[in-house]
């Protein structure tokens, strides 16, 4: 089971989009996908059309320990979903040891036979709920928008992941993307070429054009594929789950070779 981590510190940049677009891709093409709502926000299953900010989710499953499984709901053919829940936010301040950071790798671990694919939708505070996303994660997929402060927030940010990493905290292959992006722009075409240059092995090769239309099917409660599966966004989304399907088809099969040498 791949856990996909939508992360990024700063604001913006389009995680729940990325997050929703991504996942019902997975789910569409390669087999059953869990999004998970780690935003107290709670964003996540607006953009799938469901609006009962009461019902209860990740909160329930990390500070009562509730079982994942029975928070699912089912809202697309192999495309489940876990929200946030009302008081996901209590999270943060609750007590307990170092095991808390913990919490959702050991939840996500009775439902590994379940799904092939979970993909976690961050909040962009950093705190005891992206210390869980971080443990739990096989792979942190970090969105940028074309603007020199994301570029700096990349820097820090990926700083922040070789530091959890040297602490055990996680393993995990880091993959960074443009999102939001207008080609036509300088600044986004040199922000860009910048990050291809320092970052060229981590970055994918395909970027989300900035487009109205992946606004609107947040407001319309679905996903691209649903409301427009024709747009160049729908193109881009798909080419972006397949990006990083092959990259871990190649990094299976390293491992594979590896092994036999």
């Amino acid at each position: 089971m791949r856990v996909v981590a939508v992360v990024n510190q700063k604001g913006g940049v389009g995680k729940t989009t990325t997050a929703v677009n991504v996942g019902h891709a997975l789910a569409l093409e390669s087999g059953p996908t869990l999004l998970v709502d780690l935003d107290p926000q709670g964003h996540l299953q607006h953009c799938l059309g469901r609006h009962d900010r009461n019902q209860s989710g990740m909160d329930r499953v990390l500070l009562d320990g509730d079982p994942i499984a029975d928070k699912v709901r089912e809202v697309r053919v192999d495309l489940g979903l876990v929200p946030a829940g009302p008081d996901l936010a209590d999270f943060e301040a609750a007590q307990g040891g170092a095991e808390r950071g913990y919490k959702l790798r050991h939840a996500l671990a009775s439902v590994a036979d379940t799904y092939e694919f979970v993909v976690l939708d961050c909040g962009p505070a950093s705190g005891m709920l992206a210390a869980n996303a971080i443990a739990a994660a096989s792979d942190v997929l970090v969105p940028v928008a074309g603007d020199y402060l994301s570029l700096t927030g990349l820097a820090r940010l990926l700083l922040t992941l070789r530091r959890m990493q040297s602490m055990h905290l996680g393993e995990f292959d880091e993959w960074v993307f443009f999102n939001r992006f207008t080609p036509r722009r300088r600044l986004s075409r040199e922000v860009y070429e910048t990050v291809a240059e320092h970052f060229s092995d981590r970055l994918l090769g395909t970027s989300i054009t900035e487009a109205a239309v992946l606004a609107e099917c947040a407001g319309a409660g679905k996903s691209i594929f649903e409301y427009r599966k024709s747009s160049r966004a729908a193109r881009e989304f798909r080419a972006l789950s397949d990006d990083l399907l092959n990259k871990w088809m190649m990094g299976n099969e390293q491992e594979k070779a590896s092994n036999v040498a």
